[in-house]
């Protein structure tokens, strides 16, 4: 029980400063390289130490006689919280992004559909960030005397560029997107996935506001904010309210939701076209 005990407490410490670098990113905060590698290098070392607890638990499961997939389900439940589990999940897609945005491919994104990109308040950021860390990097090569040192700096600032590269890349090729019979689909990279069927979509307007907040953002009377470069570009009135997923897992339900989009009438005249919006 210690063991699992240490497993969550070291394992839940890093999730706060993972999910608050992936808000500072979207949100527009330049975060220096070294913090935003050394955040990934901290959850490595958790990770080791959460296999290690998960293959004693797993030997354990199959020695009293459970099959490989309950026994892996029981580790992973009483070891990984599931924030943990979700931030992982959220990392692999975004690095799985990387290789989708190279040979321009979007996820999600039919034949028929209109995909609609969120990024333009944050690209600009983005590239940004890029450089100046690219910069840095540089720099430090010429700075630091040591060999050791230097190499172990420079893997920690080139992971922090691929993590920034991989948080844009899921953004642009998980676009918000309307289909064919009226439904929308409202993201944010990995981390927000909203689907509105057309039937609870009662209206739909471009309205330019800039709401202060996280990310994802619920008011006391239910208005979802999803902010993208402090901004949100379209308003969306629902005929009943609607459940969503926080980041981190907790859910809760929405009567409007406002999110940008680069070119909020494109999506404000699809969904307009449809019957259940007219």
């Amino acid at each position: 029980m210690t063991r699992i005990r240490a497993a969550r407490i070291a394992v839940t410490a890093v999730v706060p400063a993972e999910l608050g670098l992936v808000v500072c990113l979207a949100a527009g905060v330049r975060v220096p390289g070294r913090a935003l590698a050394a955040t990934e290098v901290l959850l490595v070392a958790v990770l080791l130490l959460e296999a290690w607890v998960l293959h004693g638990l797993y030997a354990a499961g199959r020695a009293r006689g459970a099959g490989r997939g309950e026994a892996w389900g029981e580790a992973v439940r009483a070891v990984v919280p599931v924030q943990v589990r979700r931030l992982l999940r959220h990392e692999l897609h975004a690095l799985v992004a990387l290789g989708r945005w190279t040979v321009r491919r979007r996820h999600g994104v039919r034949p028929g559909d209109l995909a609609v990109a969120y990024t333009g308040p944050q690209t600009a950021m983005m590239y940004g960030m890029l450089f100046v860390s690219v910069v840095e990097t540089v720099a430090l090569a010429f700075l630091i005397p040591w060999p050791a040192v230097h190499r172990v700096v420079l893997v920690l600032d080139v992971y922090g560029i691929l993590i920034v590269l991989a948080l844009h890349a899921a953004c642009v090729t998980r676009p918000h997107v309307v289909r064919p019979d009226g439904s929308l689909l409202i993201r944010y990279g990995a981390l927000f996935d909203l689907a509105v069927p057309p039937d609870a979509v009662a209206s739909v307007r471009v309205e330019r506001r800039y709401p202060e907040g996280r990310l994802v953002t619920l008011s006391e009377d239910g208005v979802l904010d999803l902010i993208v470069g402090s901004q949100t570009t379209v308003t969306l009135e629902l005929n009943r309210p609607l459940r969503f997923t926080r980041p981190l897992g907790a859910t809760a339900e929405a009567r409007t939701v406002r999110f940008h989009a680069d070119d909020p009438r494109a999506l404000v005249t699809a969904l307009r076209r449809q019957p259940a919006t007219s």
